[in-house]
């Protein structure tokens, strides 16, 4: 028999999920939670296998639950059952840990499913979720701002050598034009206002290797 937790701020919710899961005959609610404060008070109470997780809820959120229920109570899996599906709500739900992200409209066989699978130690993820976490794996991750590109460094590099724009232009194959705004945005990252100031910043930060001593 798998024991579940249902954690919700909405008790019509909590209600239904508590019904269906009581024509079961594997899985059984051992305790309900409107808050993630509360969750962990019947959590320690009660040690249940799996704990369906609501995100937004007051007091205490469910990724803040997560984390602590994850980090106190390792033998409990927390499945996130949500309506939303942001990348941020996402990835914050499983870096506190959740073994798995399903959302409300999900049918309710696949929720019982879920149930069992999160009880065995597996993952679970929505087909929507998946996508999402698959596409942003796949999607290179922007510069931190402030931080110069590669391609940035590589105009920086060449104004270390004392090209001009143009030069860098052909030795890149790409219009001054475009030397420009990169020297402009490599400014405003430096906090710097010339070509000078900016490979000296560069050199200082380690961005650029220090200039070889001349005999």
């Amino acid at each position: 028999m798998i024991s579940v937790v249902v954690v919700d701020d909405h008790p019509v919710v909590r209600s239904g999920l508590t019904g269906m899961l009581a024509v079961t005959d594997d899985i059984s609610v051992v305790g309900e939670a409107g808050d993630g404060a509360e969750a962990l008070a019947v959590v320690e109470s009660t040690r249940p296998d799996v704990v369906l997780m609501d995100l937004r809820m007051p007091r205490m959120d469910g990724v803040t639950a997560t984390g602590a229920i994850v980090s106190g109570y390792p033998a409990t899996r927390v499945l996130v059952l949500t309506t939303y599906d942001t990348d941020t709500d996402i990835l914050h739900a499983v870096e506190a840990g959740a073994a798995g992200y399903l959302l409300k409209d999900t049918p309710h066989t696949e929720l019982l499913d879920g149930i069992r699978a999160a009880a065995r130690g597996e993952t679970v993820l929505a087909p929507p979720v998946a996508a999402r976490l698959m596409s942003r794996l796949r999607t290179p991750a922007a510069p931190p701002a402030g931080v110069p590109s590669p391609r940035e460094l590589e105009v920086l590099a060449a104004v270390a050598r004392g090209l001009s724009n143009a030069e860098i232009g052909r030795e890149l194959f790409i219009g001054e034009a475009t030397v420009k705004t990169h020297l402009q945005r490599l400014f405003a990252k430096l906090d710097v206002d010339d070509r000078t100031r900016a490979v000296t910043v560069a050199i200082e930060r380690g961005l650029l290797p220090h200039p070889r001593a001349t005999p």
